[in-house]
């Protein structure tokens, strides 16, 4: 596949040719997991979700007397998510991964 398209740009975008032929691997590395996980690992909407939080609570405070004062909130704001993510909904189940894991293990 990664042939066809780099023959078929090589003269129009040279480039991008040599940009796929560097990061086609990162680039489908979310096919290496469990097809329920790869929607959450390819897309940036759980970033997208923190990023909001923090804009959401730095803009209550408008004003911060120094940069300390600000990562202080920032930092606040990202342990919060985190103990959500840790107590709350699981965002990822990864008894699946475990079980490919065993399985990969007993095969080799």
């Amino acid at each position: 596949m990664t042939k066809e398209v780099s023959n078929k740009f090589a003269k129009v975008a040279p480039e991008f040719v040599s940009w796929l032929d560097e990061n086609i691997h990162e680039g489908l590395t979310c096919y290496h997991f469990p097809k329920k996980h790869r929607k959450y690992i390819r897309t940036i909407n759980s970033v997208e979700r923190v990023n909001r939080e923090v804009r959401r609570r730095t803009r209550v405070a408008t004003l911060f007397p120094n940069a300390d004062s600000a990562l202080r909130l920032v930092t606040g704001v990202l342990i919060e998510i985190h103990e959500e993510w840790i107590t709350g909904k699981t965002y990822l189940d990864m008894s699946i991964e475990e079980e490919l894991s065993k399985n990969v293990t007993a095969i080799a």
